[in-house]
């Protein structure tokens, strides 16, 4: 299947990487010189400079450009698409369908691992797609259909939004064991395969039970997790993931 990317920022990148190996992918942008960058990056791709008037009709679309310019970038599209699959957060497909014309349309949150084929996607849409759109997203990761926008927003929070909160909890590991004595290098790699290992327990066990596991009476976990718990580590996290879905609906409603 043909796909084409609108947007060339960080996201959409991630999603060619990923695509390419079983989609033709092109990716068209504002501004040429970018696009040029990226395909250097992405050779197998095609790139255009998106016209004053650019033509989707009966083209597979990911929209990736920022909400905020939905309006603007929308003004230059003409023609009715095949399928329009959205990227953007909290951009509800009421708005899409007022702002760009096509057959059907799916909202679908990415994350950054789809160029390392690891993305964790959530879609919610028109169910006449559903296997089309899980198709070309298992391609890139894991997939999820979800029953409701709500729902959507809510995954945006968590799987969209979260590897740059897991990214902050990987730094504080490491800066935890280099102010300990342990060289940096040394410190990575270690959280690399704690991340890796623990990842796949998560598979099949829930996280109450690894964690229970671990921590033994009066040992090391459990004086550590006491420290967590101190600092409100976990409500810190329920609120991360609720002020991020409350931001996405804000989005939604701009």
């Amino acid at each position: 299947m043909k796909l084409t990317l609108i947007g060339n920022g960080t996201m959409a990148q991630s999603l060619a990487k990923g695509l390419v190996a079983n989609h033709e992918v092109e990716i068209i942008g504002r501004n040429i010189n970018k696009l040029k960058e990226v395909q250097k990056t992405i050779p197998q791709i095609s790139i255009k400079e998106l016209d004053d008037v650019e033509d989707i009709t009966g083209k597979n679309i990911l929209f990736c450009v920022k909400p905020y310019v939905l309006q603007t970038v929308s003004a230059r599209l003409s023609g009715k698409a095949n399928i329009l699959f959205s990227i953007l957060a909290g951009t509800t497909l009421d708005s899409l369908k007022k702002h760009i014309e096509a057959k059907y349309y799916v909202r679908t949150m990415p994350n950054v691992a789809a160029s390392v084929l690891k993305s964790m996607t959530t879609l919610t849409g028109d169910e006449e797609v559903k296997n089309e759109a899980l198709e070309i997203f298992t391609s890139i990761g894991q997939t999820l259909w979800l029953e409701s926008e709500k729902q959507l927003d809510i995954a945006t929070a968590v799987a969209g939004s979260g590897p740059a909160f897991l990214a902050l909890i990987a730094e504080g590991l490491t800066d935890g064991a280099v102010r300990a004595g342990l060289p940096r290098d040394l410190s990575s790699k270690l959280v690399q395969g704690l991340f890796t290992g623990t990842s796949t327990l998560l598979e099949t066990q829930h996280p109450a039970l690894i964690k229970d596991s671990v921590m033994s009476p009066g040992g090391t976990t459990a004086v550590g997790y006491g420290v967590l718990e101190k600092n409100g580590v976990r409500n810190a996290m329920m609120d991360t993931i609720e002020q991020t879905y409350n931001k996405a609906q804000e989005l939604g409603k701009k």
